[in-house]
């Protein structure tokens, strides 16, 4: 059995596996030295990042509005729940007006109610037949 001290170069290995797909090695892995080009590559990195900035903006607000929907959603599905819990209940409420789930609804309709009942409660009544009568 020989043994082979030669240990293999990664920058070898690395052309070859790039070779095999058909590419050249990136420019990461061999560095230029013009100027020129450095400056093209920045540039080109600049652009894919403000792509990605842009992108992930775009991600953003698309999760935040999916979160809103869902907040929403549920607080519309707990609202209904605690209307038909609250209608449920009604019959059984010991007096406490928020013990039902709609009682801002309960409030602004019983001070409706009120209000109507004391307009109706300070209007004098018409007279009957008063056109007839003379002042003595």
């Amino acid at each position: 059995m020989s043994k082979d001290n030669t240990t293999p170069d990664p920058m070898e290995f690395m052309r070859s596996m790039w070779s095999k797909m058909g590419f050249n090695i990136p420019g990461i892995v061999t560095p230029t030295l013009d100027v020129e080009e450095l400056d093209k590559r920045i540039s080109d990195m600049k652009t894919v990042e403000s792509w990605l900035k842009m992108n992930l903006s775009s991600l953003q607000m698309a999760i935040q509005g999916l979160e809103m929907q869902r907040t929403t959603i549920a607080t519309m599905q707990a609202m209904s729940k605690m209307a038909t819990e609250g209608a449920k209940s009604a019959e059984e409420a010991t007096g406490n007006p928020f013990t039902n789930g709609m009682w801002p609804w309960n409030m602004m309709q019983n001070a409706a109610e009120q209000a109507a009942a004391a307009a109706q409660a300070a209007t004098p009544p018409a007279p009957e037949g008063g056109k007839g009568k003379a002042a003595a």
